[in-house]
């Protein structure tokens, strides 16, 4: 395949990148290096990039550079993992969430459509839930409500997946993604964060009573189910989760950063934020049946090799 990987500069698109290179798919990234996070972080990914994949730095929402990328491009497939991420910033900046994650979203498949690519992988959350009563969470469950800005321009986001699949027969596969972590990970990301400050010796920020529940998932998993949903094409519309079907609480997370590091919480104690999930979980059957999906890292062996990794930077 000749692949186009937005945000693959980023935490979960530099892993995927790899993935299609090292088994010879022809690979270019499209990345704005946002500074939502130190840019630097982003441009060191590139930097252990082989060397035929192509970068180009621009912004998702400048339509007509996306659409001059395309035309140079000539695309079979597209992966598009860029976004606006995070519940509380986007509640902060709504219309910045609305700009990256609906307006940029439209963009690429606009472009796609003009251009003729005839896959588009969407990177959608587990957040869509919202406070779904039926656990665990599966794709047919119906999503009357959602709890941020962020969650709400991912469901939009898949709705525009959905009319350009059937207004255009453009085959789409959207992803919904359960709270990925791993190597490389955003630093604002909570495993990461709390393992930062458990090592420095710094209060770590905990909201609420720590029962709320996330199912946590190993970004190698989820690359797997990324790189095998390129070749789905069962109905030309399709939405998957991508999780470990498996809840860990958050005093349940701490506890097993401080058993791999071997040094205790300072705990600072802060109120429920409003946007979070009480629980995410995911029913991951109908990946496993389509995609072939098959997650193998739980928390328990995820987080040691997390903390490992998290050394192997602060040695």
């Amino acid at each position: 395949m000749k692949v186009l990987v937005t945000g693959g500069a980023g935490f979960i698109g530099s892993h995927v990148v790899q993935a299609l290179a090292v088994v010879g798919h022809v690979v270019e990234v499209l990345d704005v290096f946002h500074d939502f996070y130190d840019p630097a972080i982003k441009r060191a990914n590139v930097a252990a990039f082989p060397d035929s994949v192509r970068v180009h730095e621009g912004d998702i929402t400048d339509l007509s550079a996306v659409q001059e990328i395309f035309e140079q491009g000539r695309f079979d497939t597209v992966i598009h993992l860029a976004a606006r991420a995070g519940v509380r910033p986007s509640i902060e900046d709504p219309q910045a969430y609305i700009d990256t994650n609906i307006t940029g979203t439209f963009n690429l498949l606009e472009a796609s459509r003009a251009t003729g690519v005839t896959k588009f992988v969407f990177a959608s959350s587990s957040s869509v839930y919202g406070l779904s009563k039926v656990v665990p969470f599966s794709e047919d469950l119906p999503l009357p409500q959602t709890l941020s800005p962020y969650a709400a321009t991912k469901l939009a986001g898949e709705h525009l997946c959905g009319n350009y699949s059937n207004l255009y027969g453009m085959n789409v596969v959207c992803l919904r993604f359960f709270t990925v972590y791993g190597p490389g990970q955003r630093p604002d990301l909570a495993i990461f964060k709390f393992t930062h400050h458990i090592e420095n010796g710094i209060p770590i920020p905990k909201f609420g009573d720590g029962n709320t529940r996330r199912d946590y998932t190993y970004v190698d998993d989820i690359v797997q189910g990324v790189v095998a949903a390129t070749t789905y094409d069962a109905v030309p519309f399709d939405i998957f989760n991508l999780g470990e079907s498996e809840t860990t609480t958050l005093n349940e997370l701490i506890a097993s950063i401080e058993d791999a590091t071997g040094k205790f919480a300072v705990i600072q104690q802060l109120p429920e934020q409003k946007g979070d999930m009480p629980l995410t979980s995911a029913d991951i059957s109908k990946a496993r049946r389509l995609l072939g999906y098959a997650p193998t890292t739980k928390i328990p062996d995820g987080i040691p090799k997390f903390v490992t990794w998290y050394r192997s930077l602060h040695k």
